[in-house]
């Protein structure tokens, strides 16, 4: 052989090992160093099933069930597999036009991309959210003819209740806000909280999901499902949820807000467990659920009596004469006010050409007589004794003192009520007075505030929580609709914590001693009351810019150790004890007697057939 021939077969066996181990190198780098060409080999054989939990059970105080879950089920599809699709007859089978189709599938192609990018072993995404009954049926019979598509299970939820719309809330599609917020947890399509617990309380309620991880072939048909931990684990079911309402309580007081607009709401003083929080207008929970929610949200919120509203926390009304009861507080706390503090009222309190009205009443009153029969003339001079206190520099300090004791009770800002949505009135600051009255104002510019008139304005779940903080002499707990989650029923820590007012504990039997004989004899609520019950209330008549005044009341009872404090607002009802005052007495009867017999039927029959003109 030539020396030529032996160089030229060096050559190529040199260039074989050169290409030899680009391969191998190549090989190497793909299987051992780059694991994307295995992650897509894997991605493309592996089918990711989300397994939905079922939601929490809501039952009330007594054990009584309130919300459950009921299966639903979801249309599935995987955008890139979508071949040879009838689509006439597909679009005939769901009940829709081409149109919608088209719709549908653009949405599920964007998501699908989405969750690609998230490295999400299922491409596939959301075509239809809970499928009617019609719809599924149909399709569990023809799916094998639709490639691509697939169903899958999860829960949306029934009430076994009608009432408590505003507290219980209802779930509805996921938002493109909060599925940015937790796109770990959620997906488009998910059903969610939106009002009530069902929104508080979602991240318990919802569970945990889980996941099914099978091996797939190339048309997604299922061939075995992955032996790992990691790829399968179970659907966690969300942790049952204890209400605090007695919804025994909460049903007769929506039964007695029949043919009228205001809200009821109860709460337990010596916890602040929310007992009833009832709304009227209102409407049946089981309208926001499945196939019609849609349809019935439409309606719900172009309904011009807006019972998607709920007054309990969001509405502000002018508190009326209830508020004497904290202006009474607050005077004896600053030391201008004593239970024998006598004032003089003739028609009411008059200061030049100011005058504010009163009733016809015997004069003077001491503080006791001034809450029984609510003078106004009372209130507006201790109201004035408190701002221009001559121990303060100017009225501007009297009246800082002031705003500072009213919010001690939780004015003028949300409580944080466990509900989103919540309002927190208005007690108006030194800057709003200057901006409205200019700077140079007298305490006789804002003297509607003596009688919960002018600027101050209270939610309904403020004057109860007024209520619970006179009942407990002088502190509160956060209002709240929950009293224990899961088996060891514990509550956030915000709602065990006590709040203590700017008054002193020994100042409040002085006021309660006024409020114990409203419902008796001479008293403006009197003819209201219930025999055995000694009931400490407060009557209030609002003045309404838009209509007739509104009928308030709040109370607490027993006296000693009280059990039920509640605030009651019928709007356009006129005198507090005309509405509100019977109502108020017979909810707390009905909440402390537990069954028996009432001892004022004659007033439930008034309040049921009773139609409070809007």
């Amino acid at each position: 052989m030539s020396s030529t021939d032996s160089n030229r077969r060096l050559v190529y066996l040199f260039l074989f090992i050169v290409i030899a181990l680009v391969y191998l190198v190549k090989i190497f780098s793909m299987q051992v160093v780059n694991k994307k060409y295995e992650q897509r080999a894997v991605n493309n054989a592996l089918n990711k099933i989300t397994l939905y939990p079922a939601r929490s059970i809501i039952y009330d105080r007594n054990g009584k069930l309130l919300v459950y879950n009921i299966a639903i089920y979801d249309l599935l599809v995987f955008p890139k597999e979508v071949k040879g699709l009838d689509t006439v007859e597909f679009c005939s089978i769901l009940g829709i036009n081409r149109e919608s189709f088209l719709e549908h599938m653009k949405m599920a192609i964007t998501n699908s991309q989405k969750r690609q990018k998230n490295n999400a072993y299922n491409k596939s995404a959301v075509f239809i959210s809970n499928l009617s009954k019609t719809q599924y049926a149909a399709l569990q019979e023809n799916l094998y003819r639709f490639n691509g598509f697939y169903i899958e299970a999860k829960t949306d939820r029934l009430y076994a209740v009608k009432g408590g719309a505003h507290v219980l809330g209802y779930l509805g599609e996921i938002s493109e806000k909060n599925l940015k917020a937790d796109a770990t947890y959620y997906r488009p399509g998910d059903l969610v909280g939106i009002t009530g617990i069902e929104r508080t309380y979602e991240p318990f309620i919802r569970g945990t999901k889980g996941i099914r991880t099978v091996w797939q072939d190339r048309t997604y048909v299922e061939r075995g499902v992955v032996k790992d931990n990691e790829f399968n684990y179970p659907a966690e079911s969300g942790p049952d949820i204890f209400s605090s309402l007695d919804f025994d309580l909460q049903e007769f007081g929506e039964r007695l807000l029949t043919n009228k607009r205001g809200s009821i709401v109860a709460i337990d003083p010596s916890n602040g467990e929310i007992l009833a929080l009832v709304n009227k207008p209102d409407y049946d929970p089981n309208l926001l659920v499945g196939e019609s929610r849609t349809m019935a949200f439409r309606q719900l919120i172009l309904d011009p009596r807006k019972p998607l509203y709920n007054r309990a926390i969001k509405g502000t009304y002018p508190p009326g004469s209830t508020f004497k009861t904290v202006m009474a507080c607050i005077g004896l706390q600053e030391g201008i006010l004593q239970p024998q503090t006598l004032h003089s009222c003739f028609g009411g309190y008059h200061l030049g050409s100011l005058t504010v009205g009163c009733h016809p009443h015997g004069s003077p009153l001491d503080l006791k007589g001034a809450i029984t029969i609510s003078c106004n003339a009372y209130f507006c001079q201790v109201f004035r004794d408190i701002i221009d206190n001559p121990g303060y520099s100017n009225v501007k300090a009297g009246y800082a003192s002031l705003e500072k004791h009213l919010r001690s009770f939780g004015l003028g800002s949300p409580l944080g009520v466990d509900l989103p949505g919540e309002g927190g009135g208005n007690v108006p600051t030194i800057k709003q007075l200057d901006k409205r009255h200019g700077k140079s104002w007298k305490s006789s510019m804002i003297i509607s505030l003596a009688i919960g008139q002018g600027e101050i304005l209270l939610t309904p779940l403020q004057m109860a929580n007024c209520a619970a903080i006179i009942a407990n002499r002088g502190y509160f707990f956060t209002p709240h609709l929950v009293r224990g989650i899961g088996l060891d029923k514990k509550i956030p820590e915000q709602y065990r914590t006590k709040h203590y007012t700017t008054i002193d504990t020994s100042q409040f039997a002085k006021v309660i001693a006024g409020m114990a004989e409203v419902t008796k004899p001479g008293g403006t609520a009197w003819g209201t009351g219930i025999p055995t019950i000694e009931i400490c209330g407060k009557t209030g008549t609002a003045q309404n810019p838009h209509g007739k005044d509104h009928s308030l009341f709040i109370a607490f009872a027993p006296r000693y150790n009280p059990k039920i404090a509640i605030a009651v607002i019928i709007e356009n009802g006129g005198y507090g004890a005309t509405w509100a005052a019977p109502i108020s007495n017979v909810m707390i009867e009905h909440y402390l007697t537990k069954g028996k017999k009432s001892e004022a039927q004659y007033l439930i029959d008034q309040m049921l057939k009773g139609i409070v003109d809007q």
